[in-house]
């Protein structure tokens, strides 16, 4: 009855495991949305909307730890304008970052856009749990978004 007992603790072992372990890639998005995902070139970022579609040209920001897809902008309604776009109903505004000049989409941890929430506890449930919310520091245009 022994050697029984040993082959189900070593199977239940084993099942404990890779349970545990897993795919590490399996639902670990860095984002709910195209804008915010994890990238190191823009060839990355939003690979479902056909090129050409966005209302900018598609950035991978190097300046945000992991990479953050993003896409130029002139005003908010250039994010999330085309169908595809954005997965989600997360607000997302358009802002320039750090010394950058540029402008770009971003997740939005405005008070406008995030109904009463506290704005960190509102990117890190709603966005990503590396996620804080911060301004972009783009000098007088500045808006608060969701980064990691």
């Amino acid at each position: 009855m022994r050697a029984p007992t040993i082959v189900l603790l070593g199977l239940c072992s084993a099942l404990v495991v890779g349970i545990a372990c897993g795919d590490p890639d399996e639902g670990d998005e860095s984002s709910p949305d195209y804008a915010g995902e994890a990238c190191v070139a823009p060839d990355e970022c939003y690979d479902e909307v056909a090129p050409g579609d966005l209302r900018g040209d598609p950035i991978c920001l190097d300046r945000v730890e992991g990479g953050y897809c993003t896409h130029s902008c002139q005003t908010d309604a250039d994010c999330c304008a085309v169908e595809g776009e954005c997965r989600s109903d997360f607000p997302q505004v358009c802002a320039p970052f750090e010394s950058t000049g540029m402008m770009m989409c971003f997740l939005s941890c405005e008070a406008a856009d995030i109904d009463g929430a506290a704005p960190e506890g509102f990117c890190q449930e709603e966005a990503h749990p590396a996620f804080g919310c911060r301004s972009t520091g783009g000098g007088s245009a500045n808006r608060k978004v969701c980064v990691p």
